[in-house]
């Protein structure tokens, strides 16, 4: 009987494999002129860490991470009190330098790492290298492995667990590390020093207070702790933490976020719940496709016989295909700026084999430039993923 499920597993992870080859190679064909273009404009790209970048109102030092609460603005009453919650609303003087950097790094790397794999080029990865280092291994200019000052609000909080969102950018820098990592580029003592980078951070973010805050965290913040958690763990072989994030997923996030007929009501109610909607289904999409293996594929788990992965993305897509359709209220803010290329879609185009997904992503805008929605769009290069 072990011998039978040892061959049937063996047999489904021959025909997962495949199946991700085959997807692989259309995209490549499809995409390859873009791909490469972006590869290309990453290659010309020097290295540039948060450490070129200093804040007078962060309360920690030049290697730590920081960033200001995006909803926060100057009370009127005086220019000295505290700052004021308007939600949904960016203010535009808050310091986002360290988070544009991130961003910056996060669309190098996964624009180098599919770029090899579009043409098995690796100078591509041995430029990314560089970026690499420089983040985890320079002594001068690596970033510290905590977001103790994150989304830190004048005259309330030095730095929230809420802050923690803002590392989903270093998920595709994980990506194409592993790619990096197989393809022998890594030195082995910069190896070293890269995973036990992320260690440390998968130590803080499970441990410290505003790590367990954003776990518990209700809506796409909850998600999103979990998805990153995920791929840290993935790099760094922490196969107990990998079986935690699978156990949240199914026995928190679908029971507590998505309704039966496949919205996420937490997010609809916000005062952007068009992006918002899309930003959780891209998120629990990415966690299925990270977390999923033979014997226990979260891509055909369900739920109470209603709530599944593949209900969100069935009852998203119509609102993607045509945004016109979208019953509910207008973002207040990039309204216009959504949809774009959502990892959702080619993610659930592969899993179920759906070709109308598939066509409607490759349709949409795969290099968008609005930086609020390079913030909300962490996975920009699914061919890496695949």
């Amino acid at each position: 009987m072990i011998r039978n499920l040892f061959l049937l597993l063996l047999m489904m992870m021959t025909l997962a494999a495949s199946a991700q080859k085959r997807w692989r190679d259309q995209v490549i064909n499809d995409m390859r002129p873009a791909i490469l273009e972006r590869a290309a404009w990453a290659a010309a790209q020097a290295p540039e860490t948060i450490t070129a970048f200093r804040c007078n109102r962060s309360a920690g030092g030049i290697h730590d991470f920081y960033s200001e609460g995006d909803y926060w603005w100057p009370n009127p009453v005086s220019v000295d009190s505290p700052y004021i919650q308007k939600d949904g609303q960016s203010n535009p003087d808050n310091f986002v330098a360290h988070r544009q950097a991130m961003i910056r790094f996060s669309r190098i790397m996964g624009a180098l790492a599919a770029g090899y794999m579009a043409s098995q080029d690796k100078t591509y990865l041995e430029h990314a290298l560089l970026h690499a280092k420089a983040w985890f291994a320079d002594p001068a200019t690596r970033m510290n492995p905590s977001l103790q000052f994150a989304q830190a609000i004048k005259g309330r909080a030095t730095g929230r667990g809420i802050g923690i969102i803002d590392t989903i950018q270093l998920m595709e820098v994980v990506q194409a590390l592993k790619i990096m990592e197989k393809a022998g580029i890594i030195p082995a003592a910069d190896l070293e020093a890269i995973r036990s980078w992320f260690e440390e951070y998968l130590q803080w973010l499970t441990t410290h207070p505003y790590g367990k805050d954003e776990m518990k965290a209700a809506n796409n913040h909850g998600t999103c702790w979990v998805m990153q958690v995920a791929v840290f763990a993935s790099f760094t072989h922490n196969d107990s933490l990998l079986t935690f994030c699978t156990d949240r997923y199914k026995n928190v996030l679908l029971p507590a976020q998505m309704a039966a007929d496949g919205s996420f009501p937490l997010e609809l109610k916000r005062t952007k719940p068009y992006g918002y909607s899309l930003f959780n289904l891209d998120a629990m999409s990415t966690l299925c496709q990270v977390l999923s293996k033979p014997g226990d594929n979260l891509w055909a788990y369900t739920l109470e016989k209603t709530k599944s992965i593949a209900k969100g993305i069935s009852w998203m897509y119509p609102f993607v295909k045509d945004k016109n359709n979208w019953p509910f209220a207008h973002d207040i803010m990039y309204w216009e700026n959504w949809p774009v290329a959502h990892p959702f879609l080619i993610f659930g185009a592969v899993a179920y084999n759906k070709k109308e997904y598939y066509q409607t992503w490759l349709r949409l805008d795969h290099d968008p430039q609005v930086e609020e929605v390079l913030r909300n769009l962490p996975v920009r290069n699914p061919l890496i993923w695949l």
